[in-house]
């Protein structure tokens, strides 16, 4: 019996964009930047997620920007923050982080219609080693999939990037989410996975499309990094994802753009606060 080969949707009908959405997409992406470095200093052992969404709410407001999330598809906070197993879209609440914690913190701002969209992880105390280590492979993820970003690489370029890497370091790739073209719109094509293929659990083999990079795309890379088994499970709030085997998960997020020979990343910390631990002066 032939092996059945299934492509991951990824739409070739994308939008570019010229010299006024890399000015309009670096101000809103150094705005999420800036909100995310405004949170350093404050997640720390016994504060709530509750009010670190509250402080990004102001300083958004402050910034005469809006919240992307905030209304999208009855999502209610600006802030999406995710600790320990928790993949994504984890819900801002009155639950403290506690000391050894780990999670990611994911905000999109609205400036001038556009939409700088980026996520972090955090270390809450003193988080274990296995912890750090899984945080730190996967902001390299981040980046060895950025790095291969040019006109004429493909997705499929970005996703092997990813998971070798991942996979190396004797992690899994997360499939069930994807990076996406961003801009005036905060979610569109094409969908960016963080894999080149895998085999299913009816042994059939998924890849990555090939479709090329040009020069004048938007979009982001995401990558959610598990310690244990890539599944997913959903909880009843139909929003936060989290790890099936309850095993730690990790992520990172730039939005960027094509340009002529490489990338422009548009939501790099201003003060160097990229990936932890964060040293507050």
């Amino acid at each position: 019996m032939d092996q059945e080969i299934i492509e991951s949707p990824a739409s070739s009908r994308f939008l570019t964009y010229g010299q006024e959405g890399f000015e309009g997409m670096r101000a809103a992406g150094q705005l999420a930047a800036r909100c995310l470095d405004m949170l350093a200093s404050e997640v720390q052992p016994g504060v709530t997620t509750q009010h670190l969404d509250d402080l990004a709410h102001q300083f958004i407001l402050d910034n005469g920007a809006l919240s992307a999330t905030v209304g999208y598809r009855g999502y209610r906070h600006n802030l999406c923050i995710s600790p320990n197993h928790v993949i994504c879209h984890g819900m801002p609440g009155p639950k403290p982080l506690k000391d050894g914690d780990i999670t990611n913190i994911d905000v999109t701002v609205i400036v001038d219609g556009w939409h700088g969209d980026t996520s972090r992880m955090y270390y809450v105390g003193e988080p274990k080693v296995k912890a750090q280590r899984l945080t730190e492979v996967t902001f390299e993820c981040l980046w060895k999939g950025i790095e291969v970003v040019k006109p004429g690489a493909t997705l499929r370029d970005i996703g092997r990037a990813i998971q070798d890497h991942a996979e190396a370091a004797g992690f899994s790739v997360v499939r069930d989410f994807c990076g996406h073209g961003v801009g005036r719109t905060f979610h569109t094509a094409p969908n960016i996975v963080h894999y080149a293929e895998f085999r299913d659990g009816l042994g059939r083999t998924h890849r990555t499309p090939e479709t090329p990079l040009v020069e004048g795309m938007f979009f982001t890379i995401e990558p959610m990094i598990n310690a244990g088994r890539p599944d997913v499970r959903m909880m009843k709030d139909g929003w936060t994802a989290v790890t099936r085997d309850k095993s730690l998960t990790a992520q990172f997020e730039h939005s960027l753009g094509v340009t002529k020979d490489g990338y422009e990343v548009f939501t790099g910390s201003p003060t160097g606060l990229d990936c932890p631990p964060y040293t507050i002066d």
